[in-house]
């Protein structure tokens, strides 16, 4: 596969009037029909909406000039609502949802000048780290068809990955932006916790789940931030923060030179596969070349942070998802003139849900029940608190904590579907970003076993114009970025 148009190259010439908004968008539409087949990563195309947009832009080809994102096409994962189109969060219990409102970034990126091309296929409620929990089928990695994308966004790295669309939107709990990413090659952002409104996101944990993109490039992720963030009415927890132009922030090749970057030595003690290992460390040495200052640093409480995280992430999935009960909206399970409301609630959720998201709301509801919730969902809550302040020191003597984003390059499917533990371990390096509301960032940094590895960079809240600086002159100094699968049914 060819080097594809990035997002930044796509709107620079639709605005220059060498490509047509309708062009860029049936060029992605013929993409997708073409290569999708093979990776499942789109659960919905959006073609005559998309065809509509684009038309409607190019029928005023003077106010283009002024759109960031004119043309580009782009997807959506399918938890983000978009008014009219089918939005099941991967879930049976959504059947045939369609919201009659777009969510706040989607009406934001087609202000910018976007066209929403489809919406990908996820995790079901964003609960999971492979794509594997879809209630409508997995998602293949464009590098191993055999091997898991990541998730819970696996779709929407997919996606990106084979160059179906520049840009996708994805949403982060735990990782689910940045874990796919960096299985699938791509660069993804997870903003800081309240940076980008969450209006319109069907919801898993509320104090963790933040929108993001994944892109790319680093450049293109900046554009799309930028689209996308800042304050909503519609939205109490969207900071009333400034955001800045992050990719007129981006620096030249001697960005380095004045940086301090942070690395916890110690959390890569156990667990590491050696080939990601080996990509981290020469990614460390790439920076220190180019004038970083490496600092070592402890994170002493991290090493908790998957327990912490999966505690509080389950207790608010348990009352997030208590809403879904075949009364309002989404699927009602069949029932018997003599059956109980209790009844129905029971088999709806029974039929709707699928065994992971069964599990979480088990777990949730367990550590929230009067015998425990001291035990266990309190003290995780303290436990918390403790990683945000190890950030906190970390980042007082450095611009940025570097860490790899996964401990493995993608497994095969069914690898760990019977070991839930094993596949949360899968989060270890990108839980305790959200836990401490921090923006972080994937960018491509090797490969292991012929199969991509990320790089992580985590950086001060609000603070995602550091962190985007830090990851451009990285990717300015790599060729990495620059890989690409073969199209699906291609060798080489």
């Amino acid at each position: 596969m060819t080097q594809p148009r990035s997002a930044r190259q796509i709107r620079d010439e639709v605005a220059a009037g060498r490509l047509s908004a309708v062009d860029a968008c049936e060029a992605a539409l013929e993409r997708i029909a073409r290569i999708d087949p093979a990776l499942g990563a789109f659960q919905t195309v959006t073609r005559d909406r998309a065809l509509d947009r684009a038309r409607l832009l190019d029928r005023d080809r003077s106010a283009l000039a002024a759109l960031p994102l004119a043309g580009v096409p782009i997807a959506l994962k399918d938890n983000l609502c978009a008014r009219g189109v089918a939005t099941t969060a991967g879930s049976r219990v959504l059947d045939g949802y369609k919201p009659p409102y777009d969510a706040t970034v989607v009406a934001r990126l087609e202000r910018a000048g976007a066209v929403v091309v489809g919406k990908t296929r996820c995790d079901e409620f964003a609960m999971g780290s492979s794509t594997e929990n879809s209630a409508y089928g997995p998602v293949k990695n464009p590098w191993a068809l055999d091997r898991i994308p990541g998730g819970s966004s696996g779709g929407s790295a997919a996606a990106v990955a084979a160059g179906m669309v520049p840009v996708a939107l994805g949403s982060d709990t735990g990782g689910s932006i940045r874990q796919p990413a960096a299985l699938c090659g791509v660069t993804g952002l997870k903003p800081t916790w309240g940076r980008v409104s969450r209006y319109g996101l069907i919801a898993f944990a509320s104090s963790l789940d933040q929108i993001g993109p994944i892109a790319r490039t680093v450049e293109d992720a900046a554009l799309v931030l930028h689209a996308i963030a800042g304050p909503d009415p519609c939205d109490a927890t969207a900071a009333e923060v400034p955001v800045a132009d992050y990719a007129a922030a981006l620096d030249g090749d001697n960005a380095l030179q004045r940086t301090s970057i942070a690395i916890p030595r110690r959390l890569l003690d156990d667990g590491v596969d050696e080939g990601v290992r080996q990509a981290f460390d020469r990614a460390v040495e790439a920076l220190a070349s180019r004038g970083a200052k490496i600092v070592d640093v402890e994170l002493p409480h991290s090493r908790h942070a998957i327990a912490v995280y999966y505690l509080i992430a389950t207790a608010e999935a348990s009352s997030n998802l208590a809403r879904y009960d075949g009364v309002r909206y989404g699927v009602r399970a069949p029932l018997d003139a003599a059956d109980t409301l209790a009844t129905m609630y029971e088999r709806t959720r029974q039929a709707g849900f699928g065994p992971e998201v069964k599990r979480r709301i088990l777990l949730g509801t367990y550590v929230l029940s009067a015998g425990y919730y001291d035990a266990y969902y309190l003290k995780a809550q303290q436990v918390r608190t403790l990683i945000r302040q190890d950030f906190e020191r970390a980042l007082a003597s450095a611009d940025v904590v570097a860490l790899p984003t996964s401990p493995t390059p993608a497994f095969r499917f069914g690898e760990r579907t019977a070991d839930p533990l094993k596949m949360y371990l899968a989060d270890v390096f990108t839980v305790s970003a959200p836990l401490a509301g921090l923006p972080a960032i994937s960018v491509p940094c090797g490969f292991a076993d012929r199969l991509p590895v990320g790089l992580q960079f985590v950086g001060r809240p609000f603070d995602e114009a550091t962190v985007f600086r830090v990851a451009h002159a990285y990717e300015r100094g790599t060729d990495w970025w620059k890989a690409v699968p073969p199209d699906p049914g291609v060798s080489g």
